[in-house]
């Protein structure tokens, strides 16, 4: 069979809920241990077969063109989908059809999994279908939508049912998906759900329309607490990453300096050029980006630290996220949850509860 060359990404939402690190930055292009999510995503692609990428954003791609380089040097032709106003979820991959030659994957920008896209290809040519969702189980089907299965077909769609109201099942959308072009040339340009029109539509016409379900890793990074949780998935190695060697607990880019009295506990990642004081105590589950300064017996735990953050003597930052070039003044504390926006400054003593918003330093 013809090998499937193109994919398309999501990737023009706002992401409100991780702001103020997606005030100048779409949720897309935040790092994930080290790299800008998409490019991560786009080698996985490109391992997979892939030579052609469609990114679906918003109506300003500029921000994008930092990955054509990095889609370059493995082989991957990116191309940008601007949406000049909001399209939903399906909407801006309808306004591409006439862009690819066949059987194209549909990936969210947000969503980290190792879900096996070969075997997922396999069964949407297996079943013949017109479109393939990847499905996950879930133990509490009320804050999702299900998709009711018959044998490998989805016949239905039944929204946030509590739970052992449907027995039997418990799948839901996992948001990366098969399609071949005739799913959504029946829909008119504007506006348009996968969700809500889309899938409905198809079952609701009689096309054959795939679940294929799967024990893979799935996790949504568009809140605070996700963006950490997937820095662990990967930490933990439950998911490869490029900039994460397999089994390794503990990584020091180049040109890292840390002092002889400084606790580093595993698993951490410390990014090129870093420098660690005295006493100083990083991880576990710690990320620090490129440059970052960490001041004496200043504590890290559970954080992830993007380029050039500074941190300063006897403070302390406990499972919260700093955006590039950040400052915490010595005996400054952040608490959990909390988001420091980049180039923001705290000033020594303070306290940023748990939870909190600093936003995005004024230029």
């Amino acid at each position: 069979m013809t090998p499937v060359r193109e994919a398309m990404i999501v990737a023009g939402g706002r992401g409100t809920r991780l702001a103020p690190l997606t005030d100048a930055t779409p949720k897309p292009l935040l790092p994930l241990v080290g790299l800008p999510f998409l490019s991560g995503l786009i080698r996985r692609l490109a391992a997979e077969g892939i030579e052609r990428v469609l990114l679906v954003v918003g109506p300003d791609p500029s921000p994008f063109a930092v990955l054509g380089a990095d889609a370059a040097s493995v082989g991957v032709t990116l191309e940008s989908v601007p949406e000049p106003e909001p399209l939903d979820t399906a909407g801006g991959v309808r306004s591409a059809l006439d862009r690819v030659s066949g059987t194209f994957l549909v990936l969210n920008g947000d969503i980290l999994t190792d879900l096996d896209l070969a075997a997922l290809v396999s069964h949407h040519r297996e079943h013949a279908a017109q479109a393939t969702l990847s499905l996950t189980r879930v133990q509490d089907t009320s804050a999702y939508g299900v998709c009711v299965l018959d044998g490998n077909r989805i016949v239905d769609f039944v929204e946030k049912p509590p739970p052992g109201t449907l027995p039997g099942q418990d799948a839901v959308n996992a948001g990366t998906y098969v399609l071949e072009p005739g799913a959504l040339a029946g829909f008119p340009q504007g506006p348009l759900s996968f969700e809500r029109r889309v899938f409905p539509g198809l079952v609701a016409e009689g096309q054959m329309l795939a679940g294929s379900v799967s024990d893979a890793v799935w996790a949504d990074l568009g809140t605070p607490e996700r963006y950490l949780h997937g820095h662990r998935l990967v930490l933990d190695g439950e998911v490869a990453w490029p900039t994460v060697a397999s089994g390794s607990r503990r990584y020091l880019g180049v040109d890292v300096e840390v002092a002889a009295s400084a606790t580093i506990r595993e698993p951490v990642w410390v990014g090129a050029g870093t420098r660690i004081a005295p006493h100083a105590t990083v991880g576990p589950y710690t990320v620090l980006g490129s440059g970052c300064r960490i001041g004496d017996r200043a504590k890290v735990v559970g954080a992830v630290l993007h380029d050039e953050v500074v941190v300063g003597e006897d403070a302390e930052v406990i499972d919260a996220v700093l955006g590039d070039a950040s400052q915490l003044g010595a005996r400054a504390q952040v608490g959990a949850r909390a988001l420091i926006g980049p180039g923001q400054r705290i000033v020594a003593g303070s306290i940023v509860p748990e939870g909190a918003r600093q936003p995005r330093a004024a230029r």
